[in-house]
């Protein structure tokens, strides 16, 4: 099975390429540049798909007007310091419009060009922030897509998206890489990190991939501001 792994280099997609390759899947990661900025996270990217052993890695360039109008892309601060409470109420101002869709719209053109019968997201739905694209109502609605929209669908053999973490806490994400050797040393969650690559620790981000190493009882390796 050839399947494409969209990798930003975080823990969440890292863990889901351990995941696929570890049930033998042939992985070929597709990142993007979209003027995040936090667009550090592709040089962790690159050094998961090696680490992990993808068979290829591709970063495509994305329009940066086409995304924008989020904190993620320049608009405004990202926010810090939420509680819990206040990051999973309502839709944060580090949503980028549509970004998840156009993503797998790039993921299903690069699986029918090149044969690949999957794609895998490393989309959660209780550590989700509040964004609407990383719902299972939304995979379930772009699995549509891939079989209305699709040469491959139209012919019977439609693309097939899986979420494998969607229903897993940040801690059982953490627990299963670890179960499958990922050094989470070497991804990236911060959507504010220092020039260096620190991270912010405050952002929304840092605050669940924190929670999330408490809750699992294991030492955090990240490196954060000091």
């Amino acid at each position: 099975m050839q399947t494409i792994v969209l990798l930003s280099g975080g823990l969440d997609s890292a863990t889901v390429l351990a995941m696929c390759r570890a049930e033998g899947k042939v992985c070929h990661a597709l990142s993007f540049r979209y003027g995040q900025r936090h667009a550090i996270e592709l040089a962790a990217a690159a050094r998961v798909a090696q680490m992990l052993g993808a068979a290829s890695h591709n970063i495509c360039s994305i329009d940066v007007q086409c995304l924008a109008g989020s904190a993620l892309t320049g608009q405004g601060e990202v926010p810090k310091g939420r509680s819990e409470g206040e990051i999973g109420d309502g839709i944060p101002s580090t949503y980028v419009p549509a970004r998840n869709t156009l993503f797998v719209a790039h993921a299903l053109a690069l699986a029918e060009s090149m044969g690949a019968g999957e794609i895998a997201l490393g989309i959660n739905a209780l550590d989700y922030s509040g964004y609407p694209d990383c719902r299972p109502e939304w995979v379930a609605a772009m699995q549509e897509v891939a079989r209305l929209g699709t040469k491959a669908g139209a012919t019977g053999q439609p693309v097939k998206l899986v979420a494998p973490l969607v229903s897993m806490s940040k801690a059982d994400i953490i627990r299963a890489g670890l179960a499958l050797g990922v050094d989470y040393v070497i991804t990236h969650s911060c959507y504010d990190p220092t020039p260096e690559g620190a991270a912010c620790g405050s952002c929304d981000s840092c605050v669940l991939r924190r929670r999330g190493f408490e809750q699992a009882g294991v030492k955090d390796p990240t490196r954060y501001r000091l």
